[in-house]
């Protein structure tokens, strides 16, 4: 009997573990929509420590150690892939000093470089959105993947059309040229998205999911059906 109370509440504690956040992530982010200022925000720190912080950096360092196991030249610290709370407001006309919601980039230079391709999370009380590709690509990157594009086009054409890919991100969104060049004009014509400024694609979950036992399963799902894209963007750039 006592071995059988042991292992129930071993797995009670497991349960409990899995779930990185409490329903006070999303209502604290409903709360701080209502009072976005630095009072509020001081009033509510420890709150903010313990239901959206901390939480959040042992959720992205489980992320890690999730596609370590696939990826182990994948060497990046919780804090390297954290983006701040607070808002940049020097060129904003909204001076809201805080975001209403949390984001990490994974990837091997985390939130420093985001023209490396990884997993981008952002959990808000709206949804939790998941994006990957490459969000801000070089003069020089950008070259590269046209290239590599238009070398191929069936390549890429092929990942992106992927059943999986096509029923969690859609399709590769991002801005274009408004002039497209003459040495690029015919690649155009095969595939249009080498008129692209930016390869990123973006999936969507509901906001339950958050506080869910099973989110880093399901973001995880999220990484491994982005994967083929990512690593067709990396080895471009690169």
């Amino acid at each position: 009997m006592a071995r059988d109370t042991y292992l129930f509440f071993l797995l009670i504690l497991i349960t409990v573990l899995m779930h990185y956040f409490t329903e006070d992530f999303v209502a604290f982010f409903k709360e701080l929509a209502k009072n976005n200022h630095k009072d509020w925000f001081h009033e509510n720190k420890k709150r903010y420590e313990t239901s959206i912080k901390k939480p959040f950096e042992a959720f992205v360092g489980e992320m890690i150690r999730e596609i370590q196991q696939l990826e182990p030249n994948l060497q990046i610290e919780p804090k390297d892939c954290v983006l701040r709370i607070n808002r940049d407001i020097r060129f904003s006309k909204d001076k809201s000093p805080y975001n209403l919601h949390y984001t990490a980039f994974i990837s091997s230079k985390g939130c420093k470089d985001k023209s490396i391709p990884g997993i981008f999370l952002r959990f808000s009380p709206e949804m939790v959105g998941i994006m990957g590709g490459c969000f801000g690509p070089s003069k020089e990157q950008l070259h590269n993947i046209r290239t590599a594009i238009n070398k191929s086009p069936k390549t890429f054409r092929n990942l992106l059309e992927d059943k999986d890919f096509v029923q969690k991100f859609g399709e590769i969104r991002g801005e274009t040229m408004k002039r497209i060049p003459k040495e690029w004009q015919e690649a155009c014509e095969k595939e249009p998205l080498i008129a692209n400024k930016q390869f990123y694609f973006v999936g969507e979950e509901a906001p339950g999911l958050i506080s869910s036992s099973v989110l880093v399963e399901e973001m995880m799902t999220y990484w491994q059906t982005m994967r083929p894209v990512n690593e067709y963007l990396l080895k471009a750039i690169q």
